[in-house]
């Protein structure tokens, strides 16, 4: 009887997905665009040989000082890297309240979700560290392959010492070799 409600319920779950994704398709199917500079900005798309940049870029090409650029990339980073930790949360969650009862998938489950919590505290400690040695503001990315930091430029550009110092906090909060560890410099 349980097993039939159980799969019961996953069949609802199922079509409910589909018919919202089919739901999605017809309303995104009107929208779609006719040429490539239809869904381009226009103020970026090259015409006739010249090139329209917009304020930011404006003032980047005059060598003014452009902060909210590299603020918003930042912002953007962080927002789009806790979305994706809170969907696989919420994913692993749910999967372990459907199963019920202690099983291997449980503890697997657990288990990435105890992986997600270390890499995201292990992250927040590299970049508070590293903002507290002078940097303006970073963000760090680990993943399996190893950990890559991208770093707002000082004044004069990263040199060799602060991507040194910078490795070394990634070294000492965390279990990469110098070779895994990456430094972007965001202008």
């Amino acid at each position: 009887m349980k097993v039939w409600k159980k799969n019961l319920v996953a069949a609802a779950i199922l079509v409910t997905v589909c018919a919202g994704i089919y739901v999605n398709w017809l309303y995104t199917e009107d929208k779609t665009a006719a040429s490539l500079e239809d869904s381009l900005d226009t103020q970026k798309v090259m015409n006739e040989d010249t090139l329209v940049l917009s304020g930011d870029m404006e003032a980047i090409a005059a060598g003014e000082d452009v902060t909210s650029t590299a603020t918003d990339y930042f912002a953007a980073v962080r927002l789009s890297r806790q979305q994706a930790r809170d969907n696989a949360v919420n994913l692993l969650q749910e999967a372990m309240a459907y199963s019920g009862s202690e099983s291997s998938k449980d503890v697997e489950s657990a288990m990435e979700l105890e992986e997600i919590v270390q890499t995201a505290l292990s992250e927040a400690q590299i970049e508070s560290l590293i903002i507290a040695k002078g940097y303006a503001d970073c963000v760090a990315y680990m993943s399996g392959e190893g950990i890559s930091v991208a770093v707002s430029s000082p004044e004069g550009g990263l040199q060799q010492a602060d991507v040194a110092v910078i490795a070394d906090i990634v070294m000492t909060q965390s279990d990469y070799s110098l070779d895994d560890i990456r430094v972007v410099e965001v202008q």
